[in-house]
Parts: structure tokens; sequence; C-alpha cells
């Protein structure tokens, strides 16, 4: 008897990838089969540039908050850049949450 799912040219698909949910894209061939992420830079290059990032924040949030209407450059480009640096020290913070406790589970032991 046939599966309705497959039509006449299709082979069966198995049951681990025939839901929407779990499906995932097929290997194109030019990666390799134990590609793994550099987590070790990654977490070396968040913990350099939190500390940045939050003296940007600081720094362009001062500076926006004490401009006064005839102050050059004004409270214009100070405020989105205050803005612009505390999403990034986030994720910086974000990553050095993440990150080690994915070393610890050993997906990053390679790099």
């Amino acid at each position: 008897m046939r599966d309705p799912r497959t039509g006449p040219t299709r082979e069966p698909v198995s049951r681990a990838r025939s839901g929407t949910i779990g499906r995932r894209s097929p290997r194109t061939g030019t990666e390799p089969v134990t590609a793994r992420s550099p987590l070790r830079p990654r977490l070396l290059l968040a913990a350099v540039f939190l500390p940045l990032f939050l003296a940007g924040t600081a720094l362009f949030g001062t500076r926006a908050a004490r401009s006064d209407a005839g102050d050059s450059p004004g409270r214009g480009p100070p405020a989105p850049l205050a803005v612009v640096c505390g999403v990034l020290a986030l994720t910086a913070l974000l990553d050095l949450a993440v990150v080690p406790r994915r070393l610890r589970r050993g997906r990053g032991a390679a790099h």
C-alpha cells in the first residue's frame, strides 16, 4: 500500500524528518561534517567589547542628557549612539551568558 504523502516520483520521507518543525535543509556538500562555531574567540570579543560598549552608552547618554538647544552637536547624534551602544552591550552580555554554557556542553571543544 502506498503512503498518500509520497507522490509517484518521490521517495518516502523518514519519520525523523517528516515534520515541518524538525526539518533541516539538506547539506550542500561544501561544509565540513563536523563544523563548529568558533566559540572561544566569540567569548573573548564579548569580554573585550562589553566594557567598551557600556562606556560608550554612559558617555553618549551623559552627553545627550547634558546638551542644551544651542550646543553643537546638540541632542541629536549622541542619543541614538547611546542606544546603539546599549544594544551592542546587551548583545555582548548575552554572549557572555550563552557561550560558556555551550562550551561546557562540548559543542565548541575544537576551538
